[in-house]
């Protein structure tokens, strides 16, 4: 039997852009490239011809804009959309907009020729899309989950603020920037410092972390290298660089620096959670949420052995569940909770109570 191959529409308003993406995408032999098109009313009309498994699209075009766009589509019928964006300030604020409406990843537009950006980016890009295609659409169509009450009380704050040596670790991926949003909005001011993990591609992180800053009680910065982790301040690895947590005495600062990809990703849910292990052992609470793939998968479990508290986002709540999922299997996971349960988790545990619950399956 002939294997399906994923189909893909690009849109775009440049004619360059198009073409490298159709060059590059159609060099994989399971993806089809059914299309491209300059601005969303081409796109609709193809649409309604054949609709694609995945859209690849840009945010800012005549006629509609993107964000306009996606939440028309998220509205009418649930689609992976990988938004293809400029690295200019705008252009990370205005994605950060399109993930909050339902995207599910970032590429960065290509600045090389076709062949150049196929040597360095082809891989990666065709990776994404056939990953994109495997995200189950109704789970795109309830990502908007309402957040929860801010977490704990006065008397738990108490608590919280004579536990100063505590972290809280997380990473993330594919429906991360929704899911982060979730948690860290429903924090109260005083928690364990949070560093955290998510596969964004560099100056987006900036934006990013300017977002969730606006919307929650707890500080929110993307990290600079030797910043001191506090107590309700969480730090966002910078998109192209890796983020590690180091120990100086009594007190606790991150390290961002250059280095290899590893699993595929820049930063690496691995490379801070083995950190982390290694810096707060027992002091730490490892969190690894949505996401493709299996990175961060051995730093948790490393993190458990070396004492810590370790918590998986469930699959019903998942956008993808396969970080999660390889987490679990390799045994590195104390408890499997739904998203709105991830916070009251990080306040039990700033408080010393978090619960050692049985990982099913």
């Amino acid at each position: 039997m002939t294997k399906r191959r994923t189909s893909v529409l690009v849109v775009d308003d440049s004619a360059v852009i198009r073409r490298v993406l159709t060059e590059v995408l159609s060099a994989d032999p399971d993806i089809e490239m059914i299309g491209a098109a300059s601005d969303p009313i081409f796109a609709m009309n193809h649409m309604q011809r054949r609709w694609p498994d995945v859209l690849i699209l840009d945010v800012e075009m005549p006629r509609m804009d993107g964000i306009t766009f996606l939440r028309k589509i998220m509205a009418e019928r649930p689609t992976p959309v990988i938004i293809c964006s400029s690295l200019t300030e705008q252009g990370a604020k205005t994605t950060m907009e399109a993930m909050s409406a339902g995207a599910v990843e970032i590429v960065t537009k290509p600045k090389l020729g076709v062949k150049d950006f196929l040597e360095t980016e082809g891989v990666h890009l065709a990776r994404l899309v056939k990953s994109a295609a495997r995200i189950r659409t109704e789970r795109l169509a309830s990502r908007v989950v309402a957040r929860p009450a801010s977490a704990g009380g006065p008397a738990m704050a108490m608590a919280m603020a004579e536990t100063t040596d505590r972290v809280v670790a997380i990473g993330t991926s594919t429906g991360g920037t929704q899911a982060l949003e979730v948690v860290l909005s429903a924090l109260p001011a005083v928690v364990p410092g949070i560093v955290v993990v998510q596969h964004m591609p560099e100056k987006f992180t900036t934006a990013f972390a300017r977002r969730l800053d606006s919307l929650c009680n707890i500080e929110v910065r993307e990290a600079k290298d030797r910043d001191r982790i506090i107590p309700g301040v969480a730090y966002i690895a910078p998109g192209g660089r890796h983020m590690l947590m180091r120990r100086s005495g009594a007190q606790y600062y991150v390290e961002v620096r250059d280095g290899p990809v590893v699993n595929h990703h820049r930063p690496s849910v691995d490379v801070l959670f083995h950190s982390v292990a290694k810096a707060a052992g027992a002091n730490a609470l490892g969190v690894i949420m949505t996401g493709m793939g299996d990175d961060g998968a051995e730093g948790i479990r490393q993190m458990r052995a070396a004492g810590a508290h370790t918590v998986a986002q469930n699959e019903e709540t998942c956008v993808v569940f396969g970080m999660p999922k390889e987490a679990i299997k390799r045994g590195g996971i104390d408890a499997v909770m739904p998203l709105d349960g991830i916070a009251q988790e990080i306040v039990r545990f700033g408080a010393g109570a978090a619960a050692k619950a049985v990982v099913n399956g």
